[in-house]
């Protein structure tokens, strides 16, 4: 039995230690809003939390975050949306969508753990995270708008 804490919530599974992370937080715990995209870490759908930092869900080996604190996109929220979540509404951003939660999760950690980040810093911090649809201006516009209300810039 593995645990770990999700969301802030102690969870417990019993699969096989090798178990990418992402299968086991989609099938084993119905959070599926982390996608599969590649399978690779290339792509970024996948992209969660673990001690805040962002991470591939679809290499990572459920034996290796035992004990470890992992976010998932259904997690970063309290009781309103994050900054980021609103400047992606703000701006429109999805198109088909399935990305994003994936960017979101790697925005929210660059911007939590940089307390002063320029826009070239930010948007670098980004790379790996692809859109197929190509809405990396409206990506960009709500990165500047987040950071901005977060007091990052």
């Amino acid at each position: 039995m593995l645990e770990f804490t999700l969301n802030g919530d102690k969870a417990q599974v019993d699969v096989p230690g090798d178990t990418p992370l992402l299968w086991v937080l989609r099938e084993e715990l119905g959070l599926t809003g982390t996608k599969f995209g590649c399978g690779l870490a290339q792509c970024g759908a996948c992209t969660v939390h673990m001690n805040g930092d962002a991470i591939r869900a679809c290499v990572m080996p459920v034996s290796g975050v035992a004990n470890q604190k992992i976010t998932t996109i259904e997690g970063i929220m309290a009781d309103e949306l994050h900054p980021v979540q609103k400047a992606w509404v703000k701006h429109r951003v999805p198109q088909c969508g399935y990305c994003q939660s994936g960017q979101i999760m790697q925005a929210v950690s660059l911007l939590e753990k940089n307390k002063k980040i320029d826009m070239d810093e930010l948007i670098s911090g980004m790379n790996g995270n692809i859109c197929r649809c190509g809405t990396y201006n409206k990506i960009r516009l709500a990165l500047r708008d987040a950071a901005k209300e977060m007091g990052r810039v």
